[in-house]
């Protein structure tokens, strides 16, 4: 059987690597978005699953705009049985979804038709969700409105990060695929239509979506930090004589006891900074500020002094 793999993010690799080493399946191409500048110096930097393909031979294609009628032809013609996406990057038009003998499936990191969209991992978390999952759906010109082939559930955790159920759901992703695959290829694949009337949506995440509201409740400005680590990061801003500056929330803890105004630093010690939030506080552990290394809100504290009744906004 002949399949092309579409995908841009690392979540994508584990699911790459089991169609790589499967036995069944030929990869004939990797679709991938074009190599994009990375850090201070701007330099060039390859998606892991173009990586991972040429460290394994398989021919990649990178296609500025997937629509083009070059880029369409190109895929046509590898006449794959299947295309597997997950986090490609690009809507694909309907003359690709139409190119595979058998289907064009998507990993999608939710439990469709919750959460559609560019950032399911982040919203499930910040919305206090008690599972994800991947969705294996057969892709549709919708954004991801396709029938449901099969799910794989996993529990979100008080301790799970937007990175740490990424990382979970990766695994995930390459089982529910390894499921799925061999029942396309029998034709015993189920389709069952989404439920629209429990459909929403997670847009795509921008730096702002990682602001710090100290009007929130403890909780929920939990849910957000957990959510945001480690990109966008959640963040608030840090009065100085210079103005203020950006300082990043990687991890906190909430606390009993203590009110004060929304975001007055409460206490700053070796424990962290005690932040006051709607009816309860919150101790910021791992922080960053603007300019400086991620560490422990203590050792941070060492050398940088925040006064109590500090206004963080």
């Amino acid at each position: 059987m002949r399949a092309i793999f579409m995908g841009t993010g690392e979540i994508g690799v584990p699911a790459l690597t089991w169609l790589l080493d499967s036995p069944e399946w030929e990869v004939v191409a990797v679709v991938t978005q074009p190599d994009k500048p990375v850090g201070r110096k701007q330099e060039l930097h390859a998606p892991a699953t173009k990586q991972l393909a040429l460290q394994r031979g398989v021919p990649v294609l990178q296609p500025i705009k997937l629509r083009t009628p070059e880029s369409v032809a190109e895929i046509v013609a590898l006449q794959a049985d299947v295309i597997v996406v997950m986090a490609y990057g690009q809507i694909l038009p309907k003359s690709v979804l139409d190119a595979p003998r058998l289907a064009c499936l998507n990993l999608h990191a939710s439990l469709l038709p919750r959460w559609r969209g560019a950032a399911p991992i982040q919203a499930a978390i910040e919305a206090g969700d008690a599972a994800s999952g991947v969705t294996v759906m057969y892709m549709a010109e919708g954004l991801d409105t396709g029938d449901i082939l099969l799910m794989h559930e996993t529990p979100i955790s008080v301790q799970d990060t937007g990175g740490s159920l990424h990382d979970r759901l990766a695994d995930v992703a390459a089982a529910a695929m390894a499921e799925a695959l061999p029942l396309v290829a029998a034709g015993h694949a189920p389709r069952t239509p989404q439920d629209e009337a429990r459909a929403n949506y997670a847009p795509k995440l921008s730096r702002e979506n990682g602001l710090i509201d100290w009007k929130a409740t403890p909780a929920q400005i939990d849910l957000r930090i957990r959510a945001m680590n480690p990109w966008p990061a959640a963040h608030t801003f840090l009065p100085t004589p210079a103005g203020p500056r950006q300082l990043k929330v990687f991890g906190c803890a909430l606390q009993s006891g203590g009110s004060g105004a929304s975001g007055e630093v409460l206490r700053a010690d070796a424990q962290g900074l005690l932040v006051s939030a709607q009816g309860g506080t919150v101790l910021l552990n791992e922080i960053q500020l603007e300019g400086k290394r991620r560490m422990p809100a203590g050792e941070f504290l060492r050398g940088h002094s925040i006064a109590p009744g500090t206004i963080l906004g």
